[in-house]
């Protein structure tokens, strides 16, 4: 779709109507003022519906791509409109999770329609009492485990690239699909 021309568009503002009375009457004026109000109606239907295009959940799907930027969404036009809509929608939210385990979770589960289950929490460890003697070191590996959900299939390659995008750079992530949930409840 393209707001620099609309066929047929009216003008909510005529200019010829805002000239003095002077040009009220003459042909010429009344004909190139008309011509600039074709050129003219679609930015102030534009900027009429400001607000609804400021809104994913309804601006117009062409415009999805720069809104999300603007929060720093995520946004492949490869996606049904649906979806790049509530990435965009929930940007803020997902990036108030990034890094951590329910983030990622939502993230392949809003991106790809799977459902994913982590283990581990990549090697970081603490003590609880001051003074002590360190914890032993933990396993330096995350697993990712996902399984189909929204999605029939799941592609290794999709989970690889999101997983690679979301985990924290320090960390090393194993990812494994499985056909179905794991053996002991669906997890995360």
């Amino acid at each position: 779709m393209s707001r620099a021309s609309v066929p047929g568009l009216p003008s909510r503002h005529p200019i010829g109507e805002q000239l003095p009375a002077l040009y009220a009457e003459d042909d010429f004026a009344q004909r190139f003022t008309s011509g600039l109000d074709t050129v003219l109606a679609p930015v102030f239907a534009t900027l009429d519906n400001l607000p609804a295009y400021l809104d994913p959940r309804v601006t117009p799907a062409d415009f999805l791509a720069w809104l999300a930027s603007w929060v720093g969404g995520v946004d492949d036009p490869r996606w049904p409109v649906e979806l790049r809509r509530e990435a965009a929608v929930r940007a803020m939210e997902l990036h108030r999770g990034r890094g951590t385990r329910c983030g990622l979770v939502e993230a392949l589960r809003l991106v790809l329609g799977v459902r994913a289950e982590v283990v581990g929490d990549g090697a970081a460890v603490w003590s609880r009492t001051a003074g002590s003697e360190l914890p032993p070191a933990p396993a330096a590996e995350v697993v990712v485990r996902v399984w189909p959900d929204r999605a029939a299939t799941v592609d290794a390659g999709q989970v690889h690239e999101v997983v690679r995008a979301l985990c924290p750079v320090h960390t090393v992530c194993r990812v494994e699909v499985l056909p179905g949930p794991p053996a002991g409840g669906e997890g995360s």
